[in-house]
């Protein structure tokens, strides 16, 4: 089967725009292969995986249409998902970006972002954080949230994952002390991007900010501010912006701590243990702020 011929159909039915020209492949991912595809007036940006992980690119394609409908912030728009063979993809619109732009307007945009807000913590669906699931239940609880489906989920794939030990004690008294970590946070459920390090953001030529990769959840909008300092490659400009938007409550170097464990715990299940003394050493550190 010509899983091409498939994908240049259903794009075609989606869009009335005929795919013609050479496949481009395009590096950067870890997750899944991508593919710039050219069309007549329009190229298209493809993302491939295993058939079984359908529902993955769905999810995005909703998330990418969550943020959309906020206007704040680009993203490229979902064009046609499904599955050819043995493969599941995602089409979306292709922008040409590049990592220098307007930091400070993203700062503002996100913030933007930010202030959609629902009643409750999670989404209407599960997602996944790379490839990992991310279990997005809904309730007012923020906390028993971080804890259930955030930190407890990802502290339970490392235990199937043999990492035990230190780390699953660690974890355990953290779990159990969470509360303490919020005595005076009462955060709203903000539309977060979810998965927003350096990779999962970049600029048009005339400066305008782009992001992409969502794992979108409505949750604490310091969660999406903790993402963008683990990596690094925001900047300054976007820092300060964000901050004279929406200035941030006393406590957030603490929390920031606690929001990037889940992403480096991500990280230890989805590449190994180059992740495992990083997320020992910050459960360390949560545990010595909680006084013991």
């Amino acid at each position: 089967m010509n899983i091409w011929h498939d994908i240049g159909e259903h794009i075609r039915s989606a869009t009335g725009i005929a795919v013609r020209g050479a496949r481009e492949s395009v590096g950067g991912g870890c997750i899944n292969q991508a593919v710039r595809l050219p069309g007549v007036g329009r190229d298209f940006f493809v993302k491939l995986n295993d058939a079984a992980q359908a529902d993955m690119f769905a999810a995005e394609a909703e998330g990418l249409r969550e943020i959309a409908a906020t206007r704040t912030v680009r993203v490229p728009a979902p064009v046609c998902w499904g599955v050819a063979g043995d493969k599941t993809y995602l089409v979306l619109e292709h922008l040409a970006l590049g990592r220098g732009g307007n930091g400070a307007l993203l700062g503002t945009q996100l913030a933007a972002m930010h202030r959609v807000t629902r009643a409750e913590f999670g989404w209407q669906r599960d997602n996944t954080i790379g490839s990992t699931p991310q279990i997005n239940t809904p309730t007012a609880d923020w906390v028993g949230f971080w804890r259930e489906r955030r930190l407890g989920y990802q502290l339970e794939l490392a235990a199937s994952n043999g990492w035990g030990g230190e780390l699953q004690r660690l974890g355990e008294r953290l779990l159990l002390g969470l509360d303490g970590l919020f005595d005076d946070h009462r955060p709203r459920p903000s539309l977060l991007h979810g998965d927003l390090w350096g990779g999962n953001h970049g600029y048009l030529a005339d400066g305008q900010p782009v992001i992409f990769d969502p794992a979108v959840s409505f949750g604490d909008r310091e969660a999406d501010l903790a993402m963008t300092e683990l990596f690094g490659g925001f900047g300054d400009a976007f820092q300060t912006a964000y901050r004279e938007a929406w200035p941030l409550e006393t406590g957030y170097p603490l929390r920031r701590t606690l929001y990037n464990l889940y992403h480096v715990l991500n990280h230890l299940n989805l590449f190994g243990g180059g992740y495992h003394d990083q997320a020992v050493g910050m459960l360390r550190w949560l545990l010595a702020e909680l006084g013991g």
